[in-house]
């Protein structure tokens, strides 16, 4: 059976999908517009949102976990428009 990863675990591993996304490099030949790319980038985001997206509804989630919860997916959305809408 899996084991169990904590909210505060879970927090901290989105985030640093979140920056794996960004530190993603970029095709030299295709650019921002090489499929691969754009599959790999919203695949590490959608990880991300995955990771969290049922904190907010635990019993044992504090109000400063579904804010940062909030931050995450607010964070996600934001870097998917700033990575792949570059020019």
């Amino acid at each position: 059976m899996a084991r169990m990863i904590p909210a505060s675990e879970r927090i901290l591993r989105a985030r640093a999908l979140i920056q794996k996304a960004h530190d993603f490099p970029v095709p030299a030949e295709t650019g921002r517009y090489d499929l691969s790319y754009v599959a790999q980038v919203k695949g590490y985001l959608q990880q991300a949102r995955d990771l969290v997206k049922f904190i907010p509804y635990t019993p044992s989630a504090t109000a400063e976990m579904k804010t940062e919860v909030a931050e995450i997916f607010k964070v996600a959305d934001q870097a998917e428009k700033e990575i792949l809408r570059k020019s």
